[in-house]
């Protein structure tokens, strides 16, 4: 009886030794697995210099998140689709222009405050953003390869090129470029020939805020009529001269600053109430592009910040408004 209980507690300890051995050689196996595979992916890098540092980005990152809308924007034009993004803070999204193109990408909440309990749950091979502000950048850098890209609202191209040679994709970026200077030409020679030069106001209004701006030369959208050959009034060209900033502020006091051939006039969500504000001041009426129903609203989301795709959204409604639907201070 005893030599039969000596028996089973012998098999019972060389069991459960042979599964603590079985078990501590998987997870070795696991282990070396991991590391081998993480020096790999280490070393096929390649070192990206920019304006935080320089870091070593995979050659072909397969899992991208990017910080702003406008990363958002350039990498969808050059045919990738990133695991998530963040929201703009004021201005609105870009569903408009990128349609479907949004689905199943993931929200990670306000730009400059994305949740990083997400980001690290998404296990990005590659972390992209317009001005990323140094403090987020070394959280970021902790989790994935980081790359902080400087941008300049009139000069977009630059950044849109920067990010193609990031992931790739320099030929894509080029023949997009190539694409939209040629629309650019063909719509400059028919503006020449149906508007002359014309004098166009953009405007923004906030939600939250109840003053309203005009933008100027270093602007976005200004850049664009800019290659139109279009431009902004000379009294906004007087105001903003030396401006460091984009815009200038324009009370109902200086609405006269406004008068034009045209206005668009973008509208970040919610602000309508502001901009009702305005149109119903007798001020207001006194402008004679207001009086001739030249004043057109459109979306902040792709007009106020933008790259390829904003662009030429935005020379859709220029054609739209201007020349399509005959809109000519000659009539």
């Amino acid at each position: 009886m005893i030599s039969k209980w000596l028996d089973h507690i012998k098999l019972f300890l060389i069991v459960t030794l042979s599964l603590i051995f079985i078990k501590g050689c998987y997870s070795f196996f696991n282990q070396t697995t991991y590391l081998s595979k993480s020096q790999t992916l280490t070393s096929e890098c390649r070192t990206v210099k920019h304006e935080l540092g320089e870091s070593c980005i995979p050659l072909n990152p397969q899992r991208i998140i990017v910080t702003d809308q406008d990363s958002l924007e350039m990498l969808v034009a050059l045919g990738l689709k990133p695991i998530a993004t963040t929201r703009a803070n004021r201005t609105g999204n870009k569903t408009l222009i990128l349609k479907d193109k949004l689905d199943e990408i993931i929200d990670l909440g306000k730009e400059g405050n994305p949740n990083l309990e997400k980001v690290v749950q998404l296990h990005p091979d590659l972390i992209l953003g317009l001005y990323i502000n140094p403090q987020n950048y070394k959280l970021f850098s902790q989790i994935a390869p980081t790359v902080s890209i400087e941008f300049t609202e009139n000069n977009w191209r630059k950044p849109l090129l920067k990010v193609a040679n990031i992931v790739d994709k320099t030929q894509v970026a080029e023949q997009l470029l190539a694409e939209y200077q040629q629309r650019v030409e063909k719509l400059r020679w028919e503006f020449a020939q149906k508007l002359g030069n014309k004098k166009v106001s953009v405007m923004r209004f906030y939600t939250t805020l109840e003053f309203t701006q005009f933008l100027n030369k270093l602007s976005f959208p200004v850049s664009i009529l800019e290659e139109l050959n279009l431009s902004i009034p000379l009294a906004q060209l007087q105001v903003s001269s030396g401006a460091s900033v984009s815009y200038n502020n324009v009370s109902l006091e200086r609405v006269n600053l406004l008068e034009s051939d045209a206005i668009f006039i973008a509208l970040d969500p919610g602000s309508e109430e502001n901009f009702q504000i305005y149109k119903n001041s007798p001020l207001w009426q006194t402008l004679n592009v207001v009086k001739s129903n030249r004043v057109y609203t459109v979306d902040s989301g792709y007009w106020i910040f933008g790259n390829i795709l904003s662009a030429n959204t935005i020379l859709d409604d220029i054609y739209k408004y201007l020349i399509k639907n005959n809109v000519s201070t000659n009539n």
